[in-house]
């Protein structure tokens, strides 16, 4: 599985760089997922600009990076959905379990501000 990843202070940005997210490279990224999560942050944005389709398993491993990330309170955030794989998500209904937003740049914005209100939530927690 051909991908980059950028880590930042906050979160890190994983960008495939594969057409399909198939069953030939979701065992990968659920280890990347894994992998990402136990090196920190606990934030990740997934870049899917380049990913033209995915199938029922692809899914599935976004599935697996939402839960690994936002059972701690992390961030999972996808976004530059194309149109065939967001097609697939809301099909699925998977579209209110996930945070999608149409450009990396939100994505990033949305998971500073979801680390904002987890310090205040942590500080007003500890009062």
């Amino acid at each position: 599985m051909k991908y980059q990843l950028d880590k930042q202070e906050k979160y890190s940005i994983l960008t495939l760089e594969e057409e399909k997210l198939d069953s030939t490279i979701s065992p990968d990224i659920k280890s990347v997922f894994q992998q990402v999560y136990m090196e920190g942050p606990r934030n990740i944005i997934v870049d899917l600009s380049q990913v033209k389709y995915s199938d029922s398993s692809g899914l599935s491993a976004l599935l697996v990076g939402n839960r690994i990330f936002t059972d701690q309170q992390g961030a999972f955030v996808l976004a530059a959905v194309n149109d065939h794989v967001m097609k697939l998500i809301k099909i699925s209904m998977l579209d209110k379990v996930l945070d999608i937003l149409p450009t990396v740049k939100e994505a990033v914005e949305a998971t500073l501000l979801h680390e904002v209100e987890a310090e205040l939530r942590r500080e007003s927690e500890e009062e």
